[in-house]
């Protein structure tokens, strides 16, 4: 259970969380700030869809365009691979280095799912060997595949894919990632692609303050959803006195730098689209703050996730793009201020991702 804060902490309700967030997240105004800065300031973004990470940024930078993220990509100053929650994010070349090592052990874990499929394999063999496979060429997950069952026939495939990811820090060279191109995912180490050797994990403590200024005020539980990791109370108690602390709506005790913005409840939110997984949505264990209850789990079907829309900082509906149009799928009625909001919303992002297409924007009836 999480813990309750003393009843003379300050509440702050629904509202005001679902402003301070956002105002972490760049989602009140855009930022003048490149991408690689960006992708730091957030501590990564989620990236299962190879878009979704460009989507992302258009919501929250000023002027952004693709080339602004793919750019530093192909320059080798931001990849992606497999960190935090065990899902693939982009990272600067820093926290590749140095967040994945955090989440290592918890990464390892993973594999006493597997245990049966690699009866035989030695972990430090398999190790050593991917190693020297994808730093001798970057390799196809096929490709790896093919080399791993050559070397222990008798192994489950999949799990010696799975073990390879988890033992080792890789990532997904470029071509893939980049936005307009294709290719299959190719993995090297990522201290091959940067050049550089892996840096020990960073401090808990420094990484709470990294989580409170992109996601604050928060809760350790909510901490601990963002990481996929356990344990961290200890550090939020080191940190305690140079922090300041608040009751969130239930009474939860959460956390915050004592600088870190907290704008009025009544702060205007502008309606914004949002990728699918996006982080925004993902790093608290109670995510009230975004979510109207009344509208939990319509963001989601089976492990699919749709891009979503906000509106006055609350997930208002879904959007989607068909070859001609971008549909706009609300959950309640807006009004006609908010629907003109929305599209002119909808006009800057269309223009900002997708210069060259023309496309209407729709308004129809959200699915299932």
């Amino acid at each position: 259970m999480a813990t309750k804060a003393p009843t003379s902490a300050p509440v702050l309700d629904t509202r005001a969380l679902n402003r301070a967030t956002l105002a972490r997240q760049l989602l009140l105004e855009r930022a003048p700030l490149t991408a690689e800065a960006a992708v730091a300031h957030l501590a990564g973004l989620q990236a299962q869809s190879v878009k979704a990470p460009y989507y992302a940024l258009a919501a929250r930078l000023d002027g952004f365009t693709p080339d602004d993220l793919a750019a530093p990509m192909a320059d080798r100053r931001l990849a992606r691979l497999v960190t935090l929650r065990s899902t693939i994010h982009t990272h600067t070349a820093d926290d590749c280095l140095t967040l994945r090592p955090l989440v290592q052990a918890t990464r390892e874990r993973e594999l006493d799912r597997f245990r049966d499929g690699l009866a035989g394999v030695d972990p430090d063999q398999l190790t050593a060997f991917v190693r020297e496979l994808v730093e001798d060429e970057p390799r196809t997950v096929g490709r790896l595949r093919e080399e791993l069952t050559g070397r222990w026939p008798d192994a489950d495939p999949q799990a010696l894919i799975l073990a390879a990811r988890a033992r080792l820090p890789l990532v997904q060279v470029t071509p893939r990632g980049l936005w307009g191109r294709s290719a299959q995912v190719t993995l090297t180490t990522a201290e091959h692609w940067f050049g550089r050797p892996a840096e020990p994990a960073p401090a808990p403590d420094a990484v709470v303050r990294r989580y409170l200024a992109a996601f604050g005020p928060a809760s350790v539980k909510d901490m601990q959803t963002w990481a996929g990791l356990t344990r961290l109370r200890d550090a939020f108690e080191r940190l305690r006195p140079d922090l300041v602390t608040f009751r969130g709506p239930d009474g939860t005790e959460l956390f915050d730098l004592p600088d870190a913005p907290r704008p009025d409840a009544g702060t205007t939110a502008p309606a914004r689209f949002l990728p699918e997984y996006d982080n925004l949505l993902l790093s608290h264990a109670d995510r009230t703050r975004f979510f109207p209850p009344r509208h939990k789990g319509r963001t989601w079907r089976g492990n699919v996730a749709y891009r979503v829309l906000l509106v006055d900082g609350f997930v208002a509906g879904l959007w989607r793009l068909t070859d001609d149009a971008l549909v706009v799928e609300a959950f309640d009625a807006l009004t006609a201020a908010r629907r003109a909001e929305v599209v002119a919303e909808g006009e800057r992002m269309l223009a900002a991702m997708h210069p060259d297409a023309a496309y209407d924007i729709r308004f129809g009836t959200v699915r299932g």
